[in-house]
């Protein structure tokens, strides 16, 4: 495993453990700016990146507080931060870092994104497909289901009735309710 990564990883355990910012809806407009400019500092405005500047601020900032980072950082640098992160890094690295820019911008984009691809095509990705919507049936799967039904035009549960089947599939619509 990277070095990046792991520290990412490192990052979300302590998350986990209650250590990112505070969550209460307020944002700092100052401190907000200060991120975006010490990203930008960190990337695009030199050769090679300084990915702990990017890896502590994605890590320990509440998501409020990243969505005007996000914001500020498009001002500063002509370009979104997902772009920024794409020219910047690579690997599990970047695929790390999209992730949780992807989150924060619209969590119930992302587990529906999740949900669309486990069953996508040929196959069907069973530990995704499980895994999502167990983890998000008591939380906010109704909204990723919104979501799913707005960006594929059709609902979780027709595409889990046309991808799996006998108990399985039973078990699955248990959990996914009705698409109404």
């Amino acid at each position: 495993m990277n070095k990046s990564v792991g520290k990412i990883i490192e990052c979300h355990r302590q998350h986990a453990q209650g250590s990112r910012d505070d969550v209460s809806g307020f944002v700092d407009p100052g401190l907000a700016v200060q991120d975006a400019q010490d990203l930008y500092a960190a990337g695009e405005k030199i050769r090679g990146t300084d990915e702990m500047k990017f890896i502590t601020i994605l890590c320990t900032r509440s998501a409020t507080h990243l969505m005007r980072v996000f914001d500020e950082y498009q001002k500063i640098a002509n370009k979104s931060i997902e772009d920024s992160i794409k020219s910047e890094t690579h690997g599990s690295l970047e695929e790390a870092m999209l992730t949780i820019v992807k989150c924060t911008r619209n969590i119930h984009s992302y587990f529906a994104e999740r949900l669309y691809y486990s069953m996508k095509g040929l196959g069907t990705w069973d530990g995704t497909l499980i895994r999502n919507i167990v983890s998000r049936s008591e939380i906010d799967l109704n909204q990723i289901k919104c979501e799913f039904k707005k960006l594929y035009g059709k609902s979780l549960s027709s595409m889990i009735m046309g991808d799996t089947s006998g108990d399985y599939k039973t078990a699955l619509l248990n959990l996914v309710g009705s698409d109404s």
